[in-house]
């Protein structure tokens, strides 16, 4: 569904005519099949957040091609309605001047259906996602950080996507609180048949929600391993990560 082919990125250092850069990513390739959930997994600078980035089209890379269904997702029309996100900040992810309801409106208004339609669905969503319909009156800074979150993943859904990138979609939260979002997640991918892009420094979080894992280091890919076999990683950088998370 989803394919990542040879992408790497680098940013300007220093003044804006220098010509010095910094490499970010490097050679990165992958796939994400169709209802598949796929961590990517690093350490903080290690460049994954950017190619969150680089995967719903909020930036560029300086060569490869993010395809999604065979479409290079640099077209809007090949990633609107189709990938969603859900980010670490939740509260700047929700206007501080909406109110829920028009929060999870404007993603559902990509799709042109009636109005009526359009608040039943609405009402459905802020259930599954575990809030009631009053909710949809309240401002964000009337919703603790659980709340905000889930209303931020409802809101990701309204626009009926096919893959949802999570980057660091728990890690603001309470450790209650991350549990039970990650068993909110696991359970709206088995409604939707949906695709996760897992993005986390959380080697524990991603082994509990992934099926396959990514290791990323230093803007590259150090090995991909299925979930069931995380203990037969062979990297040494993967070995490290488990040893510091996780107690096979």
């Amino acid at each position: 569904m989803l394919t990542v082919n040879s992408i790497e990125k680098s940013y300007k250092r220093g003044a804006w005519f220098s010509k010095d850069r910094q490499q970010i990513l490097t050679n990165v390739c992958f796939e994400c099949r169709a209802g598949e959930c796929l961590g990517i997994v690093g350490e903080s600078g290690s460049g994954k957040s950017t190619l969150g980035r680089l995967i719903l089209g909020i930036e560029k890379p300086d060569r490869g091609t993010v395809l999604f269904a065979g479409q290079n997702i640099e077209n809007r029309r090949a990633r609107l309605g189709t990938i969603s996100a859900v980010f670490q900040d939740y509260r700047s992810s929700l206007n501080p001047f909406f109110t829920v309801e028009t929060a999870m409106m404007e993603a559902m208004n990509i799709k042109k259906k009636p109005q009526k339609e359009k608040q039943n669905k609405m009402d459905m969503l802020l259930n599954q996602v575990g809030l009631n319909a009053s909710y949809k009156n309240r401002y964000p800074h009337e919703l603790s950080g659980g709340e905000a979150q889930r209303v931020c993943i409802a809101r990701a859904l309204a626009a009926e996507p096919q893959c949802l990138v999570l980057d660091e979609a728990i890690s603001s939260l309470d450790v209650s609180v991350q549990i039970q979002i990650l068993n909110l997640l696991k359970e709206l991918k088995r409604i939707y048949n949906l695709s996760y892009i897992f993005i986390t420094h959380d080697l524990q979080a991603a082994a509990y929600i992934c099926d396959r894992i990514i290791f990323f280091r230093s803007g590259q890919i150090e090995e991909i391993v299925e979930t069931v076999t995380l203990k037969d990683a062979q990297s040494e950088y993967a070995k490290k990560l488990l040893q510091m998370h996780i107690t096979i």
